[in-house]
C-alpha cells in the first residue's frame, strides 16, 4: 500500500465546509477511515474592530480549496471526485498532484507522528489558537486525525471544540 500525501481539491466557492462533511460521511460510511486519512478546511483567525468591539473570527486561507490527506487509488479519486460541490483536484490534466514536505510545514501541517498520552477524563490546557489559555476535559480522542474534543463554554452553553495534539497540554 501506497504512503499517505495531501491533495488539494477544487469546489465550488462557499461549498468548502459542505464538501468536508459530505467527503466525511462517505468516508465512514464505506469505511475508508484507512484510506482517506484528514479532510481540512485551512482557516485562519482574524480580529476584526467593529463599532469599537474587538471581534475574533475564522476566515478560509484558501476559499474554494479543500485538503485531503489521502492513499491515492481508483477508489478513494472516485470517491472524492463525485462529491457533489467537488470540480476536481489541483493538477495538470485529470492528474492529482500531491503536495511536498515544505509546502505543508509552511501552512502548519507535519506528517509527523504525535504520541498520544491523552485520556477521556483527562485535565489539558490549550497551548495555542483560538482557544489559547483554555483549560477543559478530554470527550474524545481521534488518533488517526491526531485530535481530541473539550467541551468549552461559549455563549452560556457547552460546545464541543476539536484540538490537535499539538496545540495542548495536559495539566498536573
Amino acid at each position: 500500500m501506497s504512503e499517505a500525501k495531501w491533495y488539494v481539491v477544487h469546489t465550488y466557492s462557499g461549498y468548502e465546509n459542505k464538501v468536508k462533511a459530505n467527503i466525511d460521511k462517505t468516508v465512514e460510511n464505506r469505511q475508508l477511515e484507512d484510506q482517506i486519512l484528514e479532510v481540512r478546511v485551512p482557516m485562519e483567525e482574524v480580529v476584526e474592530l467593529k463599532n469599537g468591539v474587538q471581534k475574533v473570527s475564522q476566515r478560509k486561507l484558501f476559499p474554494g480549496y479543500v485538503m485531503i490527506h489521502m492513499i491515492m487509488n481508483d477508489d478513494t479519486w472516485y470517491v472524492v471526485r463525485n462529491t457533489r460541490g467537488v470540480t476536481g483536484f489541483v493538477g495538470p490534466g485529470s492528474k492529482p498532484v500531491p503536495l511536498d514536505e515544505t509546502e505543508m510545514e509552511h501552512w502548519g501541517i507535519g506528517q509527523t507522528e504525535v504520541k498520544c498520552d491523552y485520556e477521556i477524563g483527562d485535565m489539558i490546557t490549550v497551548l495555542s489558537g483560538a482557544w489559547e489559555g483554555t483549560a477543559g476535559v478530554v470527550n474524545t480522542i481521534n488518533e488517526q486525525k491526531q485530535s481530541l474534543t473539550i467541551n468549552v463554554e461559549l455563549f452560556g452553553r457547552e460546545t464541543p471544540v476539536e484540538l490537535n495534539f499539538s496545540e495542548i497540554k495536559k495539566m498536573d
